[in-house]
């Protein structure tokens, strides 16, 4: 059952990263992608880097993928702005996507460490 209590969420966040870094492209190229937006102006995929390397595809941002284990409730409030708040204190960016049972974190890879650290102590 999904967790909508802050208090809890918190405490279970249990992150875990991804063992590959991530980048973001825009294609319309059927590649294996971790996600996909559409947007108006254009199709944004999430994909491994050796995927986008692979296929030649342009990007700057280079991923750690953390999924917050905890099974959050898309109703739930507050998560995201603890989360956001405890990695802006850092000076860590953060973009999130949220799946129907987790939510999931896009931080700089060379910062991995230091946002699981942050995530990690607000369980505390």
């Amino acid at each position: 059952m999904s967790e909508r209590d802050l208090g809890r969420l918190l405490a279970g966040l249990a992150p875990v990263v991804r063992p590959v870094p991530y980048v973001v492209v825009e294609t319309d190229l059927d590649v294996p992608a971790a996600a996909v937006i559409v947007e108006d102006e254009a199709t944004t995929r999430i994909v491994e880097q050796t995927v986008a390397d692979a296929k030649g595809l342009p990007y700057g941002f280079v991923a750690a993928w953390i999924t917050c284990t905890i099974e959050s409730d898309l109703e739930a409030v507050g998560m995201t702005a603890a989360i956001s708040r405890a990695l802006a204190d850092l000076d860590i960016s953060c973009n999130v996507l949220a799946g129907s049972r987790h939510d999931h974190l896009l931080v700089p890879w060379h910062r991995r460490d230091d946002a699981v650290a942050a995530l990690s102590g607000l369980a505390h």
